[in-house]
């Protein structure tokens, strides 16, 4: 998911500067190249006064849908209230257990706790590093309502290995595709696997708002219809509130900009696959550990991560060279002050917990050039701890 430190950030990294020549992520890029196409978009908004929700956000539903393959896309106002909605449109509440990975962004577990029930961390695998289903298994209770997935850094998650399991127990998958936008699963577009789909579009994410936004994608018509009511104050006719509901309603200029970006989705995603591919062929430091990229599945590199045996020293070093890198995510969610009431002790979680002590995110973007790309691979390289 999505959050930010020192700036925009993007998916909650964390990270220095100094003297930067190349950045981790650039947004300044893009928005020069698209200005004029940005600007008219959000112009024809402020001319309509069509503010929150509407005419824009509703035509962004329907090209996101379209996108993804699903039946139905509900813009949300953020990627956490996509998950939140989701859980609710499925039910869960107090005394339920939703199982999540412990490598994630923390607002993958934020979605269960919203609703009162309480997740359940499962570990990453030692070489995807996403949610493994041995991991899974063994965290089912007979509170267990369901599991999320994550997409994380835009590789998917082992999808069939979850659902098996899911089945198995009469148990819900929800995919979360904050980082994954148009990543595929074994030639299916990521957001038609599970019951639910869940995207963020804060700024740095592969398909990006200017600001907030989210969107929950399903092929339901009653999930749909659910979670419209929710984020709509709970209405399905205005003034009249059949429910407990949220105003989660997303943007009318965020849809309009959102359009924009999603014209060029398919360009960026193909640059950072041909990046993410440069990346994995040309770095071959025994130093360097990669995240893998099983066969049967389409990455979309939202964040190239590695593993170094030096954190911090790899950090500086790139930074006195001026190139900025982050790390994704320095502490692992089940060892997080704010679930520490979980009882979690350092150990639960031992692969979760070596990639938050060891990983650091180098630059991707579209926008790269050529000489930065080069840079970057030269200096990994080079790199001896």
């Amino acid at each position: 998911m999505s959050g930010t430190v020192n700036g925009i950030g993007g998916s909650g990294e964390i990270g220095g500067s100094r003297g930067i020549g190349i950045k981790r992520i650039d947004l300044t890029r893009d928005y020069a190249r698209h200005a004029g196409e940005y600007q008219s978009a959000i112009e024809a908004v402020c001319r309509e006064t069509a503010f929150s929700g509407g005419k824009y956000a509703d035509r962004f539903d329907e090209e996101f849908t379209a996108y993804v393959g699903s039946r139905y896309a509900c813009g949300v106002n953020n990627g956490t209230s996509a998950l939140h909605c989701a859980m609710m449109a499925l039910g869960v509440g107090p005394g339920d257990e939703v199982i999540v990975p412990a490598n994630t962004y923390i607002a993958t577990a934020w979605g269960v706790s919203y609703t009162g029930a309480t997740p359940v961390f499962a570990d990453c695998t030692a070489d995807t590093w996403e949610i493994d289903p041995a991991a899974v298994e063994r965290r089912i209770t007979s509170k267990t309502k369901g599991i999320i997935g994550v997409h994380l850094y835009g590789q998917p998650f082992d999808f069939a290995g979850i659902k098996a399991i899911a089945d198995r127990h009469g148990l819900f998958v929800v995919e979360d595709c904050a980082q994954a936008h148009g990543a595929k699963f074994e030639g299916k577009n990521v957001g038609t696997l599970g019951e639910l789909g869940c995207f963020s579009f804060y700024p740095g994410k592969n398909l990006y708002a200017f600001g907030e936004g989210g969107s929950v994608t399903c092929d339901s018509e009653e999930y749909y219809r659910h979670m419209t009511r929710l984020k709509n104050q709970g209405c399905d006719v205005r003034y009249y509130h059949d429910e407990i509901g949220y105003n989660y309603r997303l943007e009318g200029l965020q849809g309009a900009v959102l359009s924009v970006s999603l014209r060029y989705l398919p360009e960026w995603t193909a640059r950072r696959q041909e990046i993410g591919k440069r990346y994995l062929a040309e770095i071959h430091n025994p130093l360097i550990t990669m995240q893998a990229h099983p066969d049967n599945t389409e990455p979309v590199f939202h964040l190239f991560v590695i593993e170094v045996p030096d954190q911090q020293g790899f950090v500086n070093y790139m930074a006195d060279a001026g190139v900025e890198c982050n790390m994704h995510y320095p502490v692992p969610c089940h060892l997080q002050k704010a679930y520490a009431h979980l009882g979690y002790q350092k150990g639960d979680c031992p692969n979760a917990e070596y990639l938050a002590e060891h990983c650091v995110t180098l630059p991707l973007f579209p926008e790269m050039r050529e000489d930065e790309i080069r840079r970057v691979i030269s200096l990994c390289n080079g790199y001896r701890g």
